[in-house]
Parts: structure tokens; sequence; C-alpha cells
């Protein structure tokens, strides 16, 4: 049994302009930063008792930053990073701002982008890097039960969640802040959502 946090990246300047990453390489800012810190903080308090703390992500650079500033503020090794952990592939969205997004392709849970990956590999793939990320984690730290600290991306995590709860959360008009933390118990391949941090807007 491990207890999983999947930590959203801090802010980078294109989160502050509104634009789509997706899998493009955006570094963090100094909010992110802070946010990052922030976090640490945050888990720290949170996790009190749960040592050994593995901390892994993306390998996109502001998961990866924020990833080092947290494993720091806990006292962690040096995390890991899991290409299969990275954001989702906009394909032709990437670079455009989000109200270019829905005047262009709708909804954004249900548009059709051009050249983007489907939902479904993005869920598959995430899995995949989760399993990979907590068996290292387990092999880090036996016989000790890690506490794994994932960061990683908003639609991704947005999607995990999904995959949790049947669908069930995040809900509708909710979005995942920079730096937010959510909690899961993994028992064997079973994913259960402890807590999450949706925000309305």
């Amino acid at each position: 049994m491990t207890t999983l946090t999947l930590v959203r990246h801090g802010e980078t300047d294109w989160n502050l302009r509104r634009l789509i990453q997706g899998s493009t390489d955006i570094p963090l800012n100094d909010t992110g930063r802070r946010q990052a810190r922030d976090a640490a903080d945050l888990l720290r308090e949170r996790l009190a008792g749960d040592a050994p703390f593995v901390v892994a992500s993306s390998d996109l650079s502001r998961a990866r930053e924020t990833a080092a500033i947290i494993a720091e503020g806990l006292g962690a090794a040096e995390p890991r990073a899991y290409a299969q952990l990275r954001e989702r592939n906009y394909g032709d969205a990437e670079g455009v701002d989000i109200g270019s997004f829905r005047e262009r392709w709708g909804d954004w849970d249900h548009a059709v982008v051009p050249n983007a990956e489907a939902w479904a590999d993005v869920r598959v793939r995430a899995l995949a890097g989760l399993r990979a990320a907590i068996r290292d984690a387990r092999r880090a730290t036996f016989p000790s039960a890690p506490s794994l600290v994932v960061v990683s991306h908003g639609a991704l995590i947005r999607e995990l969640i999904r995959h949790a709860t049947a669908g069930e959360f995040p809900a509708p008009g909710e979005r995942l802040a920079n730096g937010s933390a959510h909690t899961f118990l993994v028992e064997r391949d079973r994913l259960s959502l402890l807590d999450y941090a949706g925000i309305r807007g």
C-alpha cells in the first residue's frame, strides 16, 4: 500500500498568459518556484509520519524543477523523471490562448483538436508511468512503504482523478491550481482518491 500525492507543477509564463502548453517545455517563473516551496511546506505537514518520502516527476522542466524544490523541502532524494508522466500533447492547440481554443474547438473536454493525443491514450500512458514510479519507489525504500509524491500536469492529473472516481470528479467547471496537491491510496493496481483540491473557474 502506497500513499500517492499528485502535485501540479508551479506557474509558468504561459500559465500566466493562459496559453496551452501541453508537451511544449516551458520553464517555471518565480511565482511557480514560490508555489513549489509552498507545496513542500504543505506536504511536510500533511505527510508527517509517512516517511520515507520519494519524489518523482514528469520529464518536462516545469515539473522537474517543481519536484526538485519539493524534494529539497521534504529532505528526499533527487527526483527521478518519467516521460510517461508528461502533459497531454495538445497538437495544433499548443501555444493557443484559452479564448481562441474555445472559439476554434469548443468545449475543453470534448474538443477534437488536430494532432492532439487522445484522452484514452493519456490515461493509459499516465497509469503506466505511475506503475513505474511506484515500483521504483518501493524498491528504493524496501522494506518500508514509501510516501510517493509525483509532480505532473493539470490535464494528466485530471485524467487520473477521473479514472480513480469513475468520472465523478473533477466536477464540471473545476480546475486544478498550479502547486495544488491531490492524494490517493494505491493498493495493488487500484487507485483510490482520498482528497483533491479542485477550484471553480
